[in-house]
Formats: structure tokens, C-alpha cells, sequence
């Protein structure tokens, strides 16, 4: 992901100019500075909302007139214990999206890449939840929504994971 890359970035060119002037640097006050600030750049790059890009494209896409699909569209305000399973359907219904444009090639594709592809990437490789709750619905439950309402819904419940 982007942010994860310029994390890594930073700590990089914090580690090199540490390791050249390691032990001189600690000898003085902006010695010390850098060494707090290395190790302070990891925890703010951990504290940041794994969504943040999904979010960007996601505004990206809402306004685009050539993606014409009717969607499964999840409740924004289902129980808590059902949050990952309503996360999970939003990127489900993300790779519909994705074939419509690459079938119509329309002017979002890459965005529309870019959200299934980091969405799955926060969401891990656990594709199956056993501690789901049982009164959970399946993605397939839900009303068919068009374009607009369900981006509406998907930027509702991935702003509620970031908070």
C-alpha cells in the first residue's frame, strides 16, 4: 500500500543516516533527536487507518457515469459482531465492479483495481470467519442497491473502521 511504502521509506533514510553516525550522533542533542523521532515513525505509521486508500478511491469512483450495476448492499448499521462480514461483502461486490468496467472500459478501472486490491490486503487472507455471529447475513441477503447508494453504504461503513 502507499502509506505503508513511504513509512518504509522514511525509516530507511533514518536507519542509514543512524548507522553512518550512530555513535557520534548519540553524543549530541540532535543526535538524540533523530534517535527519538526513528523510533517514533513506526507507531504513527501503525496508528494510521488501514482504509485511508480504499477511502480515496473510493471518492474517486462515487461520481462516475459509466459504471451502471445494481449491487448487494449491506446495512450500515448491522451489529458490530457482523462488521468484517459486511466489510467483506462491500469488496465482494467491489470485484463486480471491476468486471463491469473491464467489460464497458470505463474511465474508473484503475480505481476500482486499486480499492478490491488494498481492500483485500486489510482484510488479510482469513477469508472465513468462525466466530462470526449466526445472525449474520450473507452477502446475497441483501437489497440490491444501485451504484450510488452502495458507495454511499461502503464509504458510511469504512469511515466507522477508521474512527
Amino acid at each position: 500500500q502507499k502509506t505503508h511504502l513511504k513509512s518504509i521509506c522514511l525509516q530507511y533514510q533514518l536507519y542509514l543516516l543512524l548507522n553512518s553516525h550512530f555513535f557520534c550522533l548519540l553524543k549530541t542533542e540532535m543526535g538524540l533527536i533523530i534517535f527519538f523521532l526513528c523510533a517514533y515513525v513506526p507507531k504513527t505509521a501503525a496508528g494510521h487507518c488501514k482504509w485511508a486508500e480504499v477511502l480515496k478511491d473510493l471518492e474517486q469512483i462515487k461520481t462516475s457515469k459509466d459504471i451502471d450495476v445494481s449491487l448487494y448492499t449491506a446495512n450500515t448499521d448491522e451489529d458490530v459482531k457482523c462488521q468484517e462480514p459486511v466489510i467483506r461483502c462491500f469488496f465482494l461486490e467491489t470485484k463486480v465492479i471491476l468486471q463491469e468496467c473491464f467489460i464497458k472500459n470505463c474511465s474508473k478501472t484503475r480505481d476500482v483495481w486499486n480499492i478490491w486490491k488494498n481492500g483485500n490486503a486489510s482484510l488479510g487472507n482469513n477469508k472465513s470467519n468462525p466466530t462470526r455471529s449466526a445472525k449474520c447475513k450473507e452477502c446475497e441477503e441483501y437489497e440490491e442497491k444501485n451504484f450510488t447508494e452502495f458507495i454511499q453504504s461502503f464509504v458510511k461503513v469504512i469511515q466507522r473502521e477508521c474512527k
